[in-house]
């Protein structure tokens, strides 16, 4: 799908590269096969990259940026935990399709087991989304870790799920949460 011929922005291939990858795997992160879809040249990929490796660089900071530390900047705007938590699955069975939908994130997890910068990104990401997961468990008196493995292993899963089936995967995730919830209540 060709963009317009307006000049196209960092952001416009990084937004290429996540589609890309979501659609064919990372054998799809190069200039040629994205200027293509793109409906440009591959000047204007290293005009807006130094190389391949560059831009694959830029696209994993990009999704790391996206996938935690916006996401919590914005969840910590809310001081009540179990919304905090009901939020949070909201947000984590919700993809933009823009970015590549569902398939993004079990293709950036498909792609780090045979790229090690991609393995250190999603090994950092994993760890910064247990840790924040488990500090709002924790706010909650649900102090047991494997509660945040759980649920993160869930989202893990039902993300995996949804980028095969297209299943909105809200109500699983909110019966998980509320399940969860009751044991502290019980």
């Amino acid at each position: 799908m060709a963009e317009s011929k307006e000049r196209l922005s960092t952001e416009s291939w990084l937004m290429a590269g996540f589609r890309a990858l979501a659609r064919s795997g990372p054998q799809a992160l190069k200039a040629e096969p994205l200027a293509r879809e793109l409906g440009t040249t591959k000047g204007s990929f290293y005009w807006h990259f130094k190389d391949v490796a560059s831009f694959q660089s830029q696209m994993l900071e990009l999704w790391e940026t996206r996938a935690v530390d916006d996401i919590t900047r914005f969840l910590d705007e809310e001081a009540d935990p179990v919304r905090k938590l009901y939020m949070l699955g909201d947000i984590s069975t919700s993809a933009d399709p823009k970015h590549g939908g569902d398939a993004v994130e079990p293709a950036i997890r498909a792609w780090a087991q045979s790229n090690h910068t991609a393995a250190y990104v999603v090994e950092r990401v994993d760890q910064k989304r247990l840790d924040y997961l488990q500090g709002i468990l924790a706010e909650l008196d649900l102090s047991n870790p494997d509660f945040a493995r759980l649920i993160y292993g869930a989202y893990i899963g039902m993300g995996t799920l949804s980028a095969k089936d297209g299943t909105d995967n809200k109500d699983a995730m909110s019966t998980l949460l509320a399940a969860l919830l009751a044991l502290r209540d019980a």
